[in-house]
């Protein structure tokens, strides 16, 4: 059945939803709940069954299955990794071991190199940067906006870019579902992957960030940001400088990640589960941790299941908002939006134009919304659809979607990460915007060219 125009007004709705309400997940339920109401024939009672007894179907699925349980447990990693002392006793190293930091430049470069080290989660990594180089920056006179903008700067960008984490869940969750649903084909580990180079605001963000350290390119209102009063900081007097419970587990999931790959792929890592082998290295991760942690004597048993349950917890909304999200994708799938925008678009738009379209696109519903998770949510499935439908390079449609998400959420004043940022340097949050802004809208404005370039190169 041919649904035209109500095809597209479907995952418009999701965005204006999403822009007026400021909740992601009422943003979902809102467009699914429409567009069952179209596949049912305007029936509001069978809709309201068809939306929660799809939810429950959703779980009929392996691979969604593992996927939601995989968001899950990265919490709990997470939370142990903070509960254990980890984070304190690597924060410690680093102020004891690292002499040669004492100086504005390589205060900058500590909070930078925390922030591409620890990609775990975005929050993590502000607040990590922002406690460990706030009083250098401040000894060594460097502004906590200045500070604020290289934490946030490092914190979703670096995350997208080593998706071993929350986000590299939520991003392999959509396109697993547009594979399930034949939107898109191909393996959905492989995809995302390739779609790394081409993830172009978080690597010029990167670039600039490194530029603003080591020539002091100071533009706009950063240019009047005046240093904070230098205070001892006091760090945890149990803590010991050590950075291996820290480290370990994190290279145990990098390490157990590929190597899931590769069992499940029978030898090839390139045709792995790419959901079995996430779900594996986590379990894999928890595991090493708890005859790290308990063994060695960093926690007690009681207090590794307290940090495992109430990382679990806090993972919840995350994991509602991954659910719904892999249920529009299949309810823009049933209603034929991919087929119906390549119909309306064939000779209007050009192919070419796609990836910088999205892009833009996604970059408007971030900054509106000010998630980028959101925005994921909302544009993947629009986006592959979109690009399959015209031939685009589905990676590159992929990169387009992460970088418009990144960049929108970036420049929002009203974002989870930018607030995060601000309370982890100890910036005013008004400030932190507004000397962020030029930086941001630079990299926004070579992202744009380059994935009109690279539309233009891969068509």
């Amino acid at each position: 059945m041919e649904y035209g125009i109500i095809s597209i007004a479907i995952p418009l709705l999701t965005i204006f939803l999403a822009i007026i309400t400021k909740d992601v997940i009422v943003s979902l339920v809102g467009g699914i709940f429409a567009g069952l109401l179209v596949l049912n024939g305007y029936d509001p009672l069978t809709a309201f069954t068809a939306l929660f007894d799809g939810i429950v179907s959703l779980f009929s699925e392996g691979w969604i299955t593992k996927t939601l349980l995989f968001a899950l447990m990265i919490g709990a990693i997470i939370k142990l990794l903070n509960l254990s002392g980890a984070v304190d006793s690597f924060v410690l190293y680093l102020s004891q071991k690292a002499k040669k930091i004492d100086s504005p430049k390589g205060a900058m470069l500590l909070a930078y190199i925390i922030g591409v080290i620890i990609f775990i989660e975005s929050s993590i990594t502000s607040l990590i940067a922002g406690t460990v180089a706030k009083p250098l920056c401040d000894k060594n006179g460097v502004s906590r906006a200045k500070l604020a903008y290289i934490c946030d700067s490092t914190s979703a960008p670096i995350c997208s870019l080593i998706p071993l984490n929350g986000w590299g869940a939520l991003l392999l969750g959509l396109i697993v579902s547009a594979v399930d649903t034949n939107v898109i084909s191909g393996d959905p580990v492989t995809l995302l992957i390739a779609s790394i180079p081409y993830n172009f605001y978080a690597i010029f963000t990167l670039i600039i960030v490194l530029i603003v350290i080591y020539f002091k390119f100071d533009i706009g209102p950063m240019k009047q940001s005046l240093p904070h009063p230098y205070h001892q900081s006091q760090f945890h007097t149990e803590a010991k400088p050590t950075p291996y419970p820290m480290l370990l587990p994190i290279i145990v999931m990098v390490l157990a990640v590929p190597a899931g790959l590769y069992l499940t792929g029978k030898g090839d890592i390139f045709k792995g589960s790419g959901s079995t082998s996430v779900y594996y290295g986590v379990i894999v991760t928890l595991f090493f941790m708890y005859f790290y942690y308990v063994f060695g004597r960093i926690i007690s048993h009681k207090l590794y299941f307290k940090g495992f349950y109430e990382g679990l917890g806090e993972m919840i909304p995350v994991v509602m908002i991954l659910l719904f999200a892999l249920f529009i994708g299949k309810v823009i799938g049933d209603l034929g939006t991919a087929k119906y925008l390549a119909h309306l678009l064939s000779g209007n738009i050009s192919p070419v134009l796609i990836p910088m379209l999205v892009f833009l696109v996604s970059a408007i519903t971030a900054f509106s919304t000010g998630t980028s998770w959101g925005t994921f949510s909302i544009m993947m499935p629009i986006g592959l659809a979109l690009g399959a439908s015209m031939g685009v390079d589905i990676p590159l449609v992929i990169a387009a979607v992460i970088s418009g998400g990144i960049f929108g959420d970036h420049a929002s004043p009203i974002s989870d990460t930018t607030i995060i940022s601000s309370m982890a340097a100890g910036c005013d949050h008004v400030e932190h915007v507004r000397t962020q802004l030029p930086y941001a809208l630079i990299g926004g404005a070579l992202s744009a060219m380059a994935f009109l370039l690279a539309g233009w190169i891969l068509l």
